[in-house]
């Protein structure tokens, strides 16, 4: 109902509004926003981080090499054997199929190492560099030859005092999914379960440390992965709101305030079976941005 009624206001001020914010935003119009450029939104959103990944900065980012969810690749640093490159203006995360089984020295939560595998990652987090309470966090992104079995890349949001390595700073002592270690997921594609769809919407705290509610507050929606599209989660008020490409797409109502603490992004790109895989899979992000409310 919010979306249609959204839509009848559009048709009242204009065929001109409406194709604006239906526009999707290119890379330049995002610097010109975060250079003090004239936008739409640039009376209600300050840009106060950009990445348009012309290098890998690691002011920007750091990788996050452990072993979660049971996942069958081992997170490997500095891009190796390919798994993250930036090259043409974009990162590509990468997951890569190896010719036989090597070690893999990622650990989980309690210490246990990740056992010997073929397939090989990366995963990158904005932690201790670029952490922000509330706001709006937005990526430009496209999955290449998505809906394979396994295939799962994403786009998400934890608490900075999350306990998992690497530990950097004192605080950070509180386990997933408690206020201080929450989870919005922002974007996932489950290749298993369907081509050109993608899931969004938080993660809801039961009240104990691993105790988090997948589903209640998680919905799917199609797009054509394989083209550039913006994912985005924001504050309103006490709501979160979820966007395609500016588009109102789904609201997670009176959730926003159950994440009052600073948050850090994730970018990554998981295997979750051990289902045989087909060449390179490749997540390429053109921009990765952050605004506050002015």
């Amino acid at each position: 109902m919010k979306q249609a009624y959204h839509l009848k206001w559009l048709a009242l001020v204009g065929i001109a509004t409406v194709l604006l914010s239906c526009k999707t935003e290119t890379k330049k119009e995002a610097q010109d926003t975060a250079t003090g450029g004239v936008t739409e939104s640039s009376s209600v959103w300050e840009v106060d981080f950009f990445d348009d990944f012309d290098t890998f900065n690691e002011d920007n980012w750091q990788e996050q090499r452990i072993w979660v969810n049971n996942e069958f690749h081992c997170y490997v640093p500095d891009g190796q054997y390919g798994t993250r490159e930036v090259s043409d203006g974009s990162l590509k995360i990468k997951v890569v199929s190896l010719e036989e089984e090597l070690p893999c020295d990622n650990l989980d939560k309690f210490g246990k190492q990740h056992p010997d595998t073929r397939y090989v990652s990366s995963r990158i987090v904005t932690k201790n560099r670029k952490e922000f309470v509330k706001g709006k966090w937005t990526a430009r992104l496209k999955i290449h030859d998505n809906g394979q079995a396994s295939m799962f890349p994403a786009w998400w949001l934890l608490g900075a005092q999350n306990n998992e390595p690497p530990v950097q700073e004192e605080d950070e002592n509180v386990c997933w999914p408690m206020t201080g270690s929450g989870e919005i997921d922002i974007f996932e594609h489950h290749g298993d379960h369907h081509k050109d769809r993608f899931t969004t919407g938080a993660i809801k705290s039961e009240g104990e440390c691993d105790k988090g509610d997948w589903w209640s507050m998680r919905k799917d929606f199609p797009a054509t992965l394989g083209e550039y599209h913006e994912y985005s989660v924001e504050w309103e008020g006490s709501d979160l709101v979820y966007r395609l490409d500016g588009e109102e797409i789904y609201r997670n109502e009176g959730q926003g305030d159950k994440y009052p603490e600073a948050m850090f992004a994730i970018l990554n790109f998981a295997k979750i079976t051990d289902a045989p895989m087909e060449g390179e899979w490749v997540m390429e992000v053109d921009w990765v941005k952050h605004e506050a409310k002015k």
